[in-house]
């Protein structure tokens, strides 16, 4: 039996099934022989370890994680949830209950906003049972040690887990749950796990199970026959080989350059990403400044962190996009209130046009980096959805001092109206994820939909094909920073479509340029045609492979 999910990136393992043991046992219901002051002292204790401790593995693993762990430690210090913790003690529960019934409401009421919040409820799950065994003073939920290489399968892995995973032990990781762009498999990407997420059918494995975790292809074999077995150790060693060949900068076979950049989070990231080989900085993530702060930072405080940035990448392109933050990712300095919709409601450059003093000084203090440091800066504005939109961001930076001012085509309409937008702005970045989430109407977070997530959909092409045209039309800079980028064959029909870079995790990039490398400007084209003739998705990638197969 073979188990279909969604990869995350093109590696692929051999190995046996380990389990993820299950969550502890909801702790009883019984009242408390102790006082509710000395409950709350319990509670505030082991609130305080969790947190520390999960900001020791956040330092510990670096990059992307420790921005995922310094979030999810938030969670151990969120007042609302101390408050309704407080008052369950008062009624006479006991710590542990109290805790497991304070996150269980909390998890309620995410799973009810949707989107990105109801994402975060597995992040939730993790801190509220890592509270409760340091009250039991019981080992937290963890990876198991069976005392060799193994494939780990879960319902779900938490941040915690996924960012310190040894990977001398663990070959590969499968959940049943969660979603590509879940924070799991945001970490799996970030360190180079080969993975499947969403991955239903894997609830029957059993410990010791052999499987073949085939990442590019979507697939998990079942108890693989010999000739699968060597098949699959064929191309392990045939991706070993591509990932070891000397770093070179990225183009197609008849030369024509595709430079390839990294999506960062953070200037901590910068020498990794060089060292993988990084042409520039094709997607810098902002919000790491803003998630954790109760008021934005001041200009010379952004003004640093950007400065950092451009020094390492000192004379190459960096694009920065502005905070991308809303009712979906709440800011108590942009919160306007409850929405019933945060995916379609104040977010993006909607909500940074309804506070313009905090996009002033961000865009001021880009500026003032910029003028001291001797990278090519690019700067671009989250979901825009019109000409208007457009025009009022490029004005907005030209006028503060950023030289190149562009748009994220994330929403239908930008796609739509690319050549009106471009003439407003000086260049575009396709984010894929968002484009594909409103494009499918199906929530990018949200593994029951995970099948729709899939940026081969021909209307996502069509979508991000109209934006290349509008490019090669106006003589403007078009790149790609979503996932999709990381896909190896997608990233050659994305340059088949109009594509003038491509931006990724700095881990996909070594297969993204091998690939590259394989075809020339006609054959990429035509591989984009083969996909956009395609009904679905599944057909689009299978119509690629076709004829890519058949030029080797």
């Amino acid at each position: 039996m073979n188990v279909s999910g969604t990869g995350i990136g093109s590696g692929i393992a051999i190995g046996r099934v380990v389990r993820m043991p299950e969550p502890l046992p909801e702790p009883v219901d019984r009242p408390s022989a102790l006082s509710p002051a000395a409950e709350k002292a319990r509670a505030a204790e082991a609130l305080a370890a969790v947190a520390a401790e999960l900001r020791r593995r956040g330092e510990q693993a670096g990059g992307a994680a420790a921005e995922v762990l310094e979030a999810q430690a938030m969670f151990a210090e969120d007042p609302m949830l101390e408050s309704d913790l407080d008052a369950r003690v008062d009624a006479g529960k006991t710590a542990e209950r109290a805790v497991h019934e304070a996150y269980a409401a909390y998890r309620a009421q995410l799973l009810a906003l949707g989107g990105y919040m109801a994402e975060r409820a597995t992040d939730v799950d993790d801190v509220s049972q890592r509270v409760i065994a340091e009250l039991l003073g019981q080992p937290a939920p963890g990876v198991p040690d069976p005392g060799h290489p193994f494939v780990l399968v879960a319902r779900d892995l938490a941040p915690a887990d996924t960012a310190t995973l040894d990977l001398e032990q663990v070959l590969a990781l499968v959940t049943i749950g969660g979603g590509p762009t879940s924070h799991t498999a945001i970490l799996a990407r970030d360190k180079a796990i080969v993975a499947i997420v969403a991955a239903d059918g894997a609830s029957v494995l059993r410990d010791g199970d052999e499987v073949i975790v085939d990442a590019e292809n979507d697939l998990l074999v079942t108890d693989p026959t010999p000739e699968e077995l060597e098949d699959a150790e064929a191309r392990r060693a045939a991706r070993a080989a591509r990932l070891s060949a000397p770093l070179t900068p990225g183009a197609l076979a008849d030369g024509t350059p595709v430079p390839l950049l990294a999506n960062l989070g953070s200037a901590d990231a910068a020498v990794a990403a060089l060292a993988a080989g990084a042409e520039g900085v094709g997607l810098f993530r902002t919000e790491f400044l803003f998630l954790d702060a109760a008021t934005a930072p001041t200009v010379a405080e952004q003004q640093l962190e950007y400065g950092r940035l451009l020094q390492a990448f000192d004379g190459k392109k960096v694009v920065v996009r502005v905070l991308d933050a809303g009712a979906d990712k709440p800011l108590a300095f942009l919160d306007d209130g409850h929405e019933d919709n945060p995916a379609l409601g104040l977010r993006g450059i909607r909500a940074l046009r309804a506070h313009e003093e905090i996009l002033r000084d961000q865009l001021s203090a880009l500026a003032a980096a910029d003028a001291e440091a001797n990278a090519d800066l690019w700067v671009m504005a989250p979901m825009v959805a019109t000409v208007e939109e457009a025009e009022y961001f490029s004005a907005l930076a030209h006028e503060l001092g950023i030289r190149v001012a562009g748009v994220m085509v994330e929403v239908p309409s930008a796609a739509l109206l690319a050549d009106r937008i471009l003439r407003a702005s000086d260049f575009a970045s396709i984010g894929t994820n968002d484009l594909t989430q409103y494009t499918l109407a199906a929530d990018r977070l949200l593994g029951t939909v995970a099948a729709l997530q899939s940026p081969w959909n021909p209307a996502v092409l069509r979508l991000i094909a109209e934006v290349g045209a509008a490019g090669r039309a106006s003589g403007k800079p078009v790149g790609i920073c979503g996932e999709a980028a990381a896909d190896p064959l997608l990233a050659v029909v994305l340059v088949g479509l109009g594509a003038t870079t491509l931006s990724m995790s700095p881990a996909a990039i070594a297969d993204v340029r091998a690939s590259l490398l394989r075809f020339d400007s006609a054959q990429a084209a035509a591989l984009a045609e083969a996909a956009l003739s395609a009904d679905g998705a599944a057909e689009a990638h299978a119509a690629a492979r076709a004829y890519a197969d058949g030029i080797r």
